[in-house]
């Protein structure tokens, strides 16, 4: 059984607040596997061992795992000349037993006892198998575990590294690959330390062979640095070769990783699905007072619309590999639930005619909200599937064409995000010059309503919460409502860079909705899509503007 490597931890990793969970945890799971190992069944064998040095051979007694039993029985047969196959008697038998109830009943009988017997076997083989399965799943767990602490501690060696989730993603990718090739290396000198003897006994020979090649390269000094240039030529040559192919190859793999792995058919079909069902739901709602019989309507519907790129990214994240249309049939129904929800409220008022004579008047309220497909990754998708989402939205799965604006006009543009050169006397605040620092290293990464950190990327909140964490201050994660509450409100004249900017209404929700970074000039940065600088003074963010904000 191959065994997990039993990670070391020294007493700083162990001091380390954002290690001691990991490392706790990998700890753990060592124990469990060891105990787990130690229920393995053993056996006592004698072993030759030849010392490397002298040559010496001696033997010794030890334990070894037992042989692991095979995991199913063959059952009906025949894999000896003594035996009948099983399933072809009882075949001729059920094509006489038609006739014959008393042979009917003997034959029902003989299989009875003979699926018992089976189901005893099996149950007593499953039982035998039970502390290799145990062993395995701690191996597994243990796998996990020391793989967790590794991420983390990359990410406290070189922060940068997690800078976006397309680098994340490679860089846990890169861990694994790591620690899988050094478990085959452990493994590997295992098996090689059973060759030593043979090594050992052929020293000699290699060893005289390298003494007539020394006395040929004192004889020929001028062909031998001859060839020795020629050779250091040609490793330089490979080495380029190499570097130029691994540089292709990693390219191409940034390139693979973040393209939508799903055939145009599937893309493009689970578009049209999605659709469809909306087309149906505007249907309903267009023809709702021809098909209904109240007296009264009001309507409160919200837009009936959807980005296809967030479609298509948040199917890819959840599935993390190609799909067919019939594979997110479901999903997509989950989906839509989720994102338009439909409320039909009817009330009845007593009232009277010009007779005064009483009658009911009905009077229906129909509601449509539209919670934005772009909110729901954060539902469906765990931490490793939203970086993935917020890759594939940073690149529009490298299909900019899948979705052209002019067919799909609430598709989303691969937009470059607006840049700004801070004048150089707002950095002499060296608060200020740290917060734009932290916020300036996710410029370009796409908004993920929900999201806080870059391995997920980020929505408005979530983003301004990250760089003041990062900056001195310990906010936790707090909604826009949340940071206004935190501030003291400054007036606009008397606002400077390092106060934060919130708007109001700019979707449906009380109090602050929206938040950025003042940097002054009328400039902010914030997390719109993608995180930008944004100019403050334009229509839309003066008809939203609610205050300034002044950090405590």
């Amino acid at each position: 059984m191959n065994k997990e490597p039993r990670l070391h931890f020294t007493e700083e990793e162990r001091g380390n607040s954002s290690l001691e969970k990991p490392i706790r945890k990998a700890e753990k799971a060592a124990k469990r596997a060891e105990r787990a190992q130690e229920k393995i069944p053993k056996r006592k064998i004698r072993k030759t061992i030849v010392e490397p040095d002298t040559g010496k051979v001696s033997s010794k007694l030890v334990l070894e795992e037992k042989k692991k039993p095979p995991s199913k029985l063959t059952y009906g047969i025949q894999d000896t000349p003594g035996k009948i196959i099983t399933g072809k008697a009882h075949k001729e038998i059920r094509e006489s037993e038609q006739d014959n109830v008393g042979v009917e009943s003997a034959h029902k009988s003989e299989e009875m006892l003979e699926t018992g017997g089976r189901l005893l076997r099996e149950g007593y083989r499953s039982h035998k198998l039970k502390p290799y399965r145990k062993a395995a799943q701690a191996e597994r767990r243990l796998e996990k575990a020391n793989l967790q602490v590794l991420y983390q501690k990359a990410y406290q060696d070189n922060p940068a590294l997690s800078s976006n989730p397309l680098s994340r993603w490679q860089q846990r990718q890169a861990i694994k690959k790591q620690y899988i090739a050094a478990k085959r290396t452990r493994q590997t000198a295992g098996t090689a330390a059973k060759g030593v003897g043979k090594t050992a006994k052929s020293a000699g020979n290699v060893a005289g062979r390298t003494g007539q090649a020394a006395d040929f390269v004192r004889k020929h000094k001028k062909g031998a640095l001859l060839l020795l240039a020629l050779f250091l030529l040609v490793c330089v040559l490979m080495s380029m070769v190499s570097s130029c192919s691994m540089m292709a190859s990693s390219i191409g793999s940034v390139v693979s990783g973040s393209t939508y792995p799903s055939k145009d058919e599937a893309l493009l079909g689970a578009e049209d699905a999605y659709a469809a069902m909306e087309a149906e739901l505007q249907s309903y709602l267009d023809n709702y007072e021809r098909t209904h019989s109240y007296d009264e309507y009001h309507f409160d519907l919200d837009e009936i619309k959807h980005d296809p790129y967030v479609l298509m990214s948040l199917l890819t994240a959840y599935y993390q590999k190609e799909w067919t249309l019939s594979d997110v049939e479901g999903l997509l129904d989950t989906l839509f639930d989720r994102q338009y929800i439909l409320t039909e409220e009817v009330e009845v008022e007593t009232r009277y005619d010009s007779e005064d004579d009483p009658y009911d008047y009905y009077i229906c309220y129909v509601t449509l909200e539209n919670f934005d497909l772009s909110h729901l990754p954060v539902y469906f998708l765990s931490e490793e599937q939203l970086s993935l989402y917020a890759m594939y939205m940073q690149t529009l799965g490298n299909r900019p064409d899948l979705f052209p604006q002019s067919e799909y006009p609430n598709a989303s543009g691969r937009e470059e995000y607006l840049d700004y050169d801070v004048p150089p006397e707002a950095l002499e605040d060296e608060t200020f010059a740290a917060m734009l620092a932290e916020a300036e290293k996710y410029l370009g990464m796409p908004y993920v309503w929900g999201g806080s950190s870059p391995a997920t990327s980020f929505d408005c909140s979530g983003f301004i919460s990250w760089v003041l964490n990062h900056s001195g201050w310990n906010v936790g994660r707090m909604t826009a409502n949340g940071l206004f509450n935190y501030c003291t409100p400054v007036s606009s004249t008397n606002a400077k860079p390092g106060d934060l900017i919130f708007f109001q209404g700019t979707y449906d929700t009380a109090g602050a909705s929206h938040v950025g970074l003042y940097v002054g000039g009328g400039m902010m940065i914030h997390c719109g899509d993608p995180i930008s600088y944004a100019n403050i003074n334009t229509s839309y963010w003066q008809s939203h503007y609610l205050t300034f904000g002044r950090l405590p």
